[in-house]
């Protein structure tokens, strides 16, 4: 059995503990022959990354974390030379800090952009995984669980899961992930759950009385796959349907009872607001 990570983007709240967490681990502190001290300012060894979608006012932000894919295939260890990148046998990427000096190369081989360059040190660093945690090495703080990256002790929503992938707990939340980038052919061990995909937008209103109008219902046809999505406007006459796939073409149907209908067709091509759906009181 070898380690994975599980990121689920659903319920990250974007509190950028992990990244906080891991700063405070590495900034300062020599863990030999894991790593050496991260430089208190230009790496950031796992990384959250703040996306806008949609347009105003119908706006959603997610927050990307990103850190070493600890890929099986790694372009870093093929770039490597003298054993400066190994995989552990329980599937951690490390970099040796002593192996891995002047190997500036190493920073451009990482697809995923998360090796850094340590100037001081002449030495290329990233995420270890807590290799020195998950060993248990002494020098730990005892606040800390052992076995455990630090990201994952911090992250109170528990969005960030790390365990062995022979484990039926974690099998159940791979068998529903994605891996960022397969087209890399990296074979990373960090998956993600509900990455966000494209939504679509609007509000229902009735442009007579001036007024939202609240319990429509709001259907939407997937015209290549005629799967339907429906969903109902808020107590503010807003709709929303979340990841949907883009670049798709969608019909839209708004309906409420004691008024008008209103069709819609609506190419996905970016997340978008259709902005105001008029109903007519008196339809059918």
């Amino acid at each position: 059995m070898a380690k994975v990570f599980v990121v689920d983007y659903s319920i990250c709240s974007g509190c950028y503990r992990c990244q906080l967490a891991c700063k405070d681990e590495y900034v300062g502190n020599d863990w030999s022959p894991y790593s050496k001290p991260e430089p208190d300012t230009g790496q950031f060894w796992l990384k959250i990354i703040e996306h806008e979608k949609g347009q105003i006012p119908k706006v959603r932000v997610w927050y990307q974390n990103l850190f070493c894919q600890h890929c099986d295939n790694a372009p870093c260890i093929k770039a490597a030379t003298g054993g400066a990148i190994y995989k552990r046998p329980d599937g951690l990427v490390v970099i040796d800090p002593v192996k891995s000096v002047g190997q500036k190369q190493l920073v451009a081989a990482c697809p995923y952009g998360v090796i850094y360059w340590n100037s001081s040190l002449n030495i290329p660093q990233k995420c270890t995984g807590c290799a020195h945690i998950v060993d248990g090495q002494a020098g730990i703080p005892a606040a800390f669980p052992l076995n455990v990256p630090r990201c994952v002790d911090a992250c109170h929503t528990n969005a960030i899961t790390f365990g062995d992938d022979g484990d039926p707990a974690m099998q159940a939340l791979i068998s529903k992930a994605e891996v960022f980038h397969p087209e890399y052919g990296t074979k990373p061990r960090v998956y993600y759950l509900n990455t966000p995909k494209s939504f679509l937008a609007g509000l229902v209103a009735d442009p007579v009385a001036d007024e939202v109008i609240v319990g429509a219902t709001v259907t939407a046809t997937d015209l290549t796959t005629h799967n339907v999505y429906a969903t109902t406007s808020d107590s503010f006459g807003d709709f929303w349907f979340e990841n949907l796939w883009p670049n798709r073409t969608y019909e839209v149907n708004v309906t409420k009872s004691g008024y008008s209908s209103q069709k819609l067709t609506v190419f996905l091509d970016a997340d978008k607001n259709v902005g105001d759906v008029d109903l007519f009181a008196g339809g059918v």
